[in-house]
């Protein structure tokens, strides 16, 4: 192999990577800037919860046909209270194509989701809203909501993912890793709240 096929072929593997891990380049810069974040304690209030005053789990993306909605299914088959909407979609919007095909790969059903745009959403006393990215918990606290009732879906996913990355449009292998990743995220965070008492679960 000459430098110019080695070259062209470590391309090809580091564009796959990104495309399987991380959707984008952009998303694989959103997460180590969200990373930086983090590491340097200004995500704090964002990954922060008392467990004891959540009562309900609000899942939120942009679209909530996607990200959320496969969160909500998640969490609600996990036995938590738990709605979802998106910042600027349609109310009743059904769930992406590639979403209803990609969740019974882990065992859940989004062919009857709906979705809800935020001016529907009513908040509660009790709900802890879960944002994908570090912008749009930035633009949940803008928009009204408490900041102390808002967190970051992704510091609970192992591998450690701050940004999770919207699937949208992108290929099948990173709607699999988006959904793999979310869906750890809930799985630990519930479980979190489940050890503590949380009223969020249901008896």
């Amino acid at each position: 192999m000459d430098k110019f096929e080695y070259r062209t072929s470590l391309a090809g593997r580091l564009g796959s990577l990104i495309d399987v891990g991380f959707g984008t380049f952009r998303g694989f810069v959103r997460l180590v800037l969200g990373e930086l974040e983090f590491v340097s304690g200004r995500l704090r209030p964002f990954v922060e919860i008392r467990p004891q005053e959540v009562k309900r789990l609000v899942f939120v993306c942009l679209g909530n046909i996607n990200r959320s909605a496969f969160a909500d299914v998640v969490a609600s088959g996990l036995g938590a209270r738990t709605v979802s909407f998106g910042l600027s979609t349609s109310t009743g919007a059904p769930a992406f194509e590639k979403a209803i095909t990609t969740a019974p790969v882990y065992g859940y059903d989004l062919s009857t989701h709906r979705a809800t745009n935020f001016p529907d959403y009513r908040f509660e006393p009790g709900d802890l809203l879960l944002a994908m990215e570090v912008r749009h918990a930035h633009e949940l606290v803008r928009r009204g909501i408490p900041a102390d009732a808002v967190a970051l879906l992704g510091h609970w996913s192992r591998p450690h993912r701050i940004h999770i990355h919207d699937p949208h449009r992108h290929t099948d292998q990173y709607f699999r890793t988006c959904f793999a990743i979310i869906h750890s995220g809930v799985a630990n965070l519930v479980e979190e709240l489940r050890q503590a008492g949380s009223p969020c679960l249901k008896p």
